[in-house]
């Protein structure tokens, strides 16, 4: 038959970068362009234990539970909360989702008519820009620098446009791994709170961070926005985060924790959705986050230590000659590279001569609702291994070659 879908369908900007499914097939594919950890640092082995003790504890974990998510799991937060931020979150005020991209999709379902102006960093997550163009948003980008949101342009914005949602990611965000100054998170946060404009603060990289420095040290100095908005007696800061970079995707639980009313009207379109996330993979990851063998803050420090390995051998790479004249702003966390090609070459017609060779990335133009960043492309680092990387980024540097002779 053929198929009427919606109006608002036409709107969805592409997403996938895969290739066709014979190039799949092939073993030695690389994608740098996938959201992705790696999978050779999962706790596979803590995560099988944690597995057989919850199946070994009887059926209940089989069975619906509470739309909220499983309350000893958001006891958990609210003391790792407190614990890293000093942030004190009634667990009552938090909801478990099936991650963070769900977590953005009721939120919007609940908030946003069609045609209402939605304010959005630039770049942006496309997984973001797919929602907001689903749901009839006017998407509007605001301008940020290497300190994060230029709060000039968000005033004039505001003024102009009146939006009913500002979606930011200060700590590492997509695509670009910029960490907001803290001048400019209380400077967002006071506009905001001025004009009554929900912010939706989006912390999925939040734990990935570089350096010398510790995550906890860091999240002390840098605190979110939604901290920064509570301690003030606000409630004008949506919290959403997700274990899927952190532990394993798979398991597929993220969270929102801000004002009671706006919890409770978003319990309600999740269970709309799917009632509630699954019970059996909260009590797994339950069961991991309390095992003896098991520590969250070492998990943490490995997984940014080998992340930092991966981003410095990319670094290095990017060094060689076909990259010359490319541009980037080295993140200090997150899971992306944000590079501007040499000589304004175009990432759309690069990602075609780069799936041929069995390599693809993120064209940056995906990362936008008004069709800039054609001469950007994201990279992902975390997911594939030194070797892949190594492969990965000489076949794009191979097309990037191609192209400049082409030319002239």
């Amino acid at each position: 038959m053929k198929f009427s879908f919606a109006s608002r369908v036409s709107k969805m900007p592409p997403f996938s970068v895969r290739p066709d499914r014979r190039a799949q097939r092939r073993e030695s594919w690389i994608s740098l362009a996938e959201e992705l950890p790696a999978e050779e640092l999962f706790p596979l082995a803590q995560l099988g234990e944690a597995a057989g003790a919850v199946f070994s504890a009887g059926p209940l974990a089989l069975q619906y539970g509470d739309v909220a998510g499983s309350l000893a799991l958001r006891q958990w937060l609210h003391s790792r909360w407190q614990k890293d931020q000093k942030l004190v979150v009634d667990p009552a005020d938090i909801l478990l989702t099936s991650g963070s991209q769900q977590t953005i999709d009721l939120l919007v379902r609940i908030y946003v008519n069609h045609g209402d102006v939605v304010l959005i960093e630039s770049p942006a997550p496309p997984g973001c820009l797919q929602v907001l163009h689903l749901q009839g948003a006017h998407v509007i980008h605001v301008e940020c620098d290497e300190d994060g949101m230029q709060p000039e342009e968000l005033e004039r914005l505001i003024a102009d446009h009146q939006p009913k949602l500002l979606f930011v990611s200060p700590n590492f965000g997509n695509p670009t791994g910029r960490a907001w100054t803290l001048e400019r998170r209380k400077a967002v946060l006071e506009l905001c709170r001025r004009h009554e404009l929900l912010v939706a603060e989006d912390d999925a990289y939040g734990d990935l961070h570089f350096g010398s420095e510790q995550v906890r040290s860091f999240r002390r100095r840098y605190p979110s926005l939604f901290q920064l908005d509570r301690e003030l007696g606000g409630n004008h800061v949506l919290y959403i985060g997700s274990f899927s970079k952190t532990i394993v995707p798979a398991l597929r639980i993220g969270w929102a924790a801000g004002d009671p009313q706006l919890i409770e009207v978003l319990s309600a379109a999740k269970q709309t959705a799917d009632w509630q996330s699954s019970t059996m993979n909260q009590a797994i990851l339950l069961r991991l986050l309390q095992s003896p063998r098991f520590d969250w803050d070492s998990h943490i420090t490995m997984l940014n230590r080998e992340y930092d390995i991966r981003l410095k051998l990319m670094l290095e790479l990017l060094k060689r000659p076909n990259w010359r004249g490319t541009e980037v702003e080295v993140p200090v966390g997150g899971m992306f590279l944000w590079a501007h090609l040499p000589d304004e070459l175009d990432g759309e017609q690069l990602l075609q001569r780069a799936l041929v060779k069995g390599v693809s990335f993120l064209p940056g133009r995906r990362c936008y609702a008004d069709g800039q960043g054609g001469s950007y492309i994201r990279l992902n680092f975390t997911h594939p291994g030194r070797e892949e990387l190594l492969l990965g980024m000489n076949l794009i540097s191979e097309a990037i070659a191609e192209m400049r002779n082409e030319q002239g």
